[in-house]
């Protein structure tokens, strides 16, 4: 848990930057769920759209949470280095 999502109240509200981050795709994906009806979404005034951090965090437990990809593992032993 990092320290912005310590001190979030639950129902706060998320940047599209940040559901995708939580679920490791593309902003532009999170928005093209929300256009599908995959995840709800609220408009501000200026017509951006945030994610309720409730129903996040529920999806992301629903999944099971996600697994790193394989290339970040490889990151953590050290640098790779060409023959």
């Amino acid at each position: 848990m990092t320290a912005s999502q310590a001190t979030r109240p639950p129902s706060s509200l998320l940047t599209p930057a940040e559901v995708a981050a939580a679920f490791r795709v593309d902003p532009k994906t999170v928005t093209r769920w929300a256009k599908a009806g995959k995840l709800n979404s609220i408009r501000t005034l200026g017509g951006h759209r945030r994610y309720l951090a409730a129903e996040i965090q529920a999806k992301l437990a629903d999944i099971g949470g996600l697994e790193e990809p394989f290339h970040w593992a490889a990151r953590e032993r050290g640098t790779i280095r060409a023959r």
